[in-house]
């Protein structure tokens, strides 16, 4: 796909935002942008969720989930990226659930309704789900809110099999990305407080969405 020209909207959480990197320019989104020459529409929202959650957080934007967030979205996109689920991992209230949920506070139940409701907005656009990446302490069993939680790999299953059922492509971060801030070197140049991308991880990160684009 060419991508000049297309007008691009990304879904996201505090790295979509561009947490982490140096300016706004810098993130991986901003470098998107400047690479491919797109129309870029930024919905990263630091501290969002892909599940809808019981009980409020301090800061109500963090409580609008990806769904309600995509049915706000413009209308004529030819592309949109969703990028989310490290923080139902790191700190949300929703249950896990499995696949045959539709519960929207569950995260799979969430997936789900995610899923069909961008198909549904944008049943011409590319659709591409980027994965949730390594992080430090992605093995932990309780979360920031005390709460216990699935290891984040199992998030990623999660992802990897809604996504599937719906045939839509899968840019598997967790796997291909290259950065894991276990090792000292990747959180170094990478990832330095093990969860944003630093200029160098948010090049990485879009050198690798733009050459799958570019693909579809």
């Amino acid at each position: 796909m060419e991508l000049k020209g297309k007008r691009i909207a990304f879904l996201g959480d505090s790295i979509t935002f561009g947490v982490g990197a140096s300016s706004p320019e810098n993130s991986y989104v901003g470098v998107v942008k400047r690479e491919s020459g797109a129309e870029i529409f930024n919905f990263g929202v630091s501290g969002t969720r892909i599940a809808r959650q019981k009980k409020p957080s301090d800061c109500p934007e963090f409580d609008e989930c990806f769904k309600d967030r995509a049915e706000k979205m413009p209308a004529d996109m030819d592309v949109v990226v969703i990028f989310g689920g490290t923080n139902d991992f790191g700190h949300g209230d929703a249950r896990f659930g499995c696949f045959e949920d539709r519960d929207e506070y569950s995260f799979y139940g969430a997936l789900h309704a995610l899923l069909q409701a961008v198909i549904e907005k944008y049943p011409y656009a590319h659709i591409v789900y980027m994965t949730p990446m390594h992080r430090l302490s992605e093995q932990k069993t309780v979360n920031a809110i005390g709460l216990p939680c699935r290891p984040l790999k199992d998030y990623v299953h999660a992802i990897r099999e809604v996504c599937t059922f719906y045939s839509v492509p899968v840019l598997d971060l967790f796997s291909v990305s290259g950065i894991q801030p276990a090792v000292p070197i990747m959180q170094q140049i990478y990832m330095p407080d093990g969860l944003h991308p630093s200029d160098a991880g948010a090049k990485r990160v879009a050198d690798m969405l733009l050459s799958y684009l570019r693909c579809l």
